[in-house]
């Protein structure tokens, strides 16, 4: 099967076909389509950003109840890297299973927290708009908007999640700026790597991990603006993971005194 193929069944009710068909593909991206009638676990992503600092408190209880400490980059990486992941694994897995390519605003998604860890547990799109390349079967709904290519469908992926990142950064910078500065260079560093690895995870889960090494290659084939690289996925010499990435940005998490030091892929020890 050519990599760059879709691997959904080529039958279609609307979006919400879509993500049932993504979230059989594979158990470790819990997303489905809409929320369930009167809950109150799940929380609108515009809304999460109105309370930013609210969440890094949790965060920030968190560390000190797992490692004793909080310190503020700690916070801020972790916060920021659970955060630009939904968006990036949202799109990956549905660009993954079926070509398609979500709206992917804060008011288009909704994230659900569980267990002790303040760490969005599953995703909701709420939206019915896709995009859709000009022979995907769905392309004909009112809700669909055709593409002639991967090439093009790859852009909308960029384009859509560029957006939802610099709006959360800039809320990012306005609500928890005085407790940590970080340059814009790092921050859409922490975006670049979100949507890599989103991709590379994505072909993981599904059991065809080159093809998501190709989709995140098709994404971000050059260093594009504000995208600080290319994926910068290649060939591991480790016997046991055939593939592996150089990170562009670092989680702080090598702050703690009782970590586990820099992360394999962390550019401060991870060559370029």
């Amino acid at each position: 099967m050519d990599l760059l193929s879709p691997v959904a069944a080529r039958h279609d009710d609307g979006l919400a076909h879509a993500v049932r068909v993504a979230a059989c593909a594979q158990r470790e991206i819990r997303l489905r389509h809409g929320l369930p009638a009167r809950t109150t676990a799940w929380v609108r992503c515009s809304d999460l950003l109105a309370d930013l600092p609210g969440w890094a408190d949790r965060v920030a209880d968190w560390l000190r109840s797992v490692y004793g400490e909080a310190p503020d980059r700690v916070v801020v990486g972790y916060l920021v890297g659970w955060y630009l992941t939904v968006p990036a694994q949202a799109a990956a897995v549905l660009f993954h299973t079926s070509r398609r390519v979500p709206a992917l605003g804060p008011d288009d998604l909704a994230v659900r927290f569980g267990g002790d860890r303040p760490r969005p547990a599953g995703t909701a799109l709420l939206g019915e708009s896709f995009a859709c390349r000009a022979d995907d079967p769905g392309a004909h709904l009112p809700a669909a908007t055709p593409v002639p290519d991967d090439a093009t469908l790859a852009a909308l992926v960029r384009s859509r999640y560029a957006a939802h990142a610099a709006r959360f950064l800039t809320v990012l910078g306005d609500a928890l700026g005085t407790r940590i500065r970080i340059g814009r260079h790092t921050m859409w560093a922490f975006a670049t790597d979100a949507l890599d690895g989103a991709f590379w995870r994505a072909g993981q889960y599904c059991g065809n991990e080159s093809a998501g090494v190709a989709n995140a290659a098709l994404v971000l084939p050059a260093v594009l603006p504000p995208f600080t690289s290319a994926s910068t996925l290649r060939p591991s010499t480790d016997s046991i993971d055939p593939w592996t990435r150089r990170r562009e940005s670092c989680c702080f998490h090598y702050v703690l005194r009782s970590g586990l030091g820099p992360c394999a892929t962390c550019p401060r020890v991870c060559a370029r």
